[in-house]
């Protein structure tokens, strides 16, 4: 038997075993399936090593161990302080019911009254607003960001934590090692350390040749959470960074929205919160979980919804189509990243088809051309639907929120992609409020303002080559 020959048996049965692991994993598309299968046989040496890369959903074995064994462990959310148990009580309309009941299959938190919030004008208001609230601080700040960066407002909430430890606020802050790693691996995440505050980093890159044998590269905390006191949080798609983003200035700037919340719905913001910092800090913040739960004023049903990896499997996207199948009269999207699985696309085209005017508003720029031209594949389908599409002109909208019939809002840091399905993880709130959410509504009316249509006239006349491109790049979602 000549070496050749035998190379050529060990490549076929190496090829095959990985075939049978594709077909044979749970939780798998049959589209994701037959993707792989496809690159697997066609390309026999590359497609073995992509797979082993970028296959399956895995953020190493002791990673899991460890964050189930946190989540485990975290003691019940108490009961909230008997004089405000009116206060607190969800009074959500039997319509929206279902919705909160999907919420809760995915992190077992109830709807919780008694929240009041607000929309921040703008990225730098937000930036403005958690500053002034840091400095407030008497007890503790709790921070994680997917991205962090040494610009403008991120060096102020650098020299905010700093002015809160220097007085004796307890901080803990974090940071994703990957979407952060300018500012991790500067002075001032040691100037930092030095003046107090409590650092970690989640998802730690490690060697990046070795990184591979402990789990996905590309597996990312992409969650915003700031927490203050146990009293204020803040939910929405920003960064800690300046709308000009310089890592990617020539998109900018980043457009995006975010939420100021009081109220018990603080405390599932904070058990998330928990749950990423002690997976990765050696430090014990059950205490502070265990408080009695205030709700001093009545206000709006909210609930907070963290997804990931080690969380049910498609819990996202079911979270959004649970949405889009509510809809009766009104449904308006932003995000920036569209690549859905087939559920997903036909949930939102029903919404369409059975009357409901819906609207989806993308970036007309996309920073990863790969998305921008996997999502336009979708264009024709939603456009036959009588889905209203829109692309936005004044930058980088990097909003994601969803409002429903006027009433019911959803706003957080996850896309309707792929990544944020599968593979990062991250945190949203879903909240019953006809006032909260006109607000949204005419945020969303001002991202239409800047906004050109998408008719199916123009798509239409796309040249061959543009449609094959998009549909080849969507093809390959399952796998990109």
């Amino acid at each position: 038997m000549t070496t050749a020959f035998l190379g050529v048996i060990i490549n076929t049965v190496i090829v095959l075993v990985v075939i049978i692991r594709v077909m044979t994993r749970p939780h798998r598309e049959p589209a994701s399936r037959i993707a792989w299968v496809a690159v697997i046989a066609a390309l026999p040496v590359v497609g073995v090593f992509a797979y082993i890369l970028l296959g399956e959903t895995n953020i190493g074995r002791k990673r899991i161990a460890r964050m189930q064994q946190v989540i485990a462990g975290l003691p019940p959310i108490p009961a909230v302080n008997p004089e405000h148990e009116e206060n607190a009580r969800a009074q959500v309309p039997e319509q929206y019911r279902h919705l909160f009941e999907t919420g809760k299959s995915i992190n077992g938190f109830d709807p919780v009254g008694g929240n009041q919030a607000r929309l921040m004008a703008d990225s730098n208001a937000a930036i403005d607003s958690m500053v002034a609230d840091i400095d407030a601080a008497t007890d503790h700040v709790h921070l994680m960001f997917y991205i962090w960066l040494p610009d403008n407002n991120g060096m102020k909430m650098v020299e905010a934590l700093k002015r809160a430890a220097a007085r004796g606020v307890r901080c803990r802050a974090m940071a994703d090692d990957l979407g952060s790693r300018t500012l991790i691996r500067s002075p001032h995440w040691k100037d930092m350390e030095q003046s107090g505050v409590n650092l970690a980093v989640a998802l730690p890159l490690g060697n990046i040749l070795l990184r591979p044998l402990k789990g996905r590269l590309d597996l990312r905390n992409h969650r915003k959470i700031l927490v203050i006191d146990g009293r204020i949080t803040y939910c929405g798609s920003q960064n800690c960074a300046d709308p000009e983003f310089l890592v990617k200035a020539k998109y900018a700037p980043w457009v995006d929205a975010v939420m100021r919340f009081e109220g018990p719905i603080v405390r599932q913001n904070q058990y998330l919160f928990a749950s990423d910092w002690m997976s990765y800090a050696n430090e014990n913040i059950d205490d502070l979980l265990s408080l009695p739960i205030d709700a001093p004023q009545a206000g709006f049903p909210a609930q907070v919804i963290g997804t990931g990896p080690t969380f049910r499997y498609s819990a996202m996207p079911e979270m959004f189509e649970s949405l889009f199948h509510a809809a009766r009269h009104e449904l308006t999207i932003t995000s920036p990243y569209y690549v859905p699985d087939e559920s997903m696309q036909n949930a939102l085209c029903a919404a369409a088809w059975r009357g409901v005017k819906t609207t989806i508003i993308f970036p007309a720029r996309n920073d990863s051309w790969i998305v921008g031209a996997a999502s336009r594949s979708y264009y024709l389908d939603l456009l036959e639907a009588g889905v209203d599409i829109h692309e936005y002109e004044g930058g980088l909208l990097h909003t994601k929120s969803l409002t429903l019939d006027g009433e019911i809002t959803l706003i957080g840091s996850a896309n309707m992609d792929r990544r944020s399905f599968d593979l990062n993880y991250e945190n949203n709130i879903l909240l019953y409020d006809p006032a909260l959410t006109r607000d949204m509504r005419e945020r969303q009316d001002q991202y239409l303002a800047s906004s050109r249509p998408v008719t199916r006239e123009a798509v239409a006349t796309w040249p061959l080559t543009t449609r094959l491109w998009n549909n080849t790049l969507a093809t390959l979602g399952p796998i990109l």
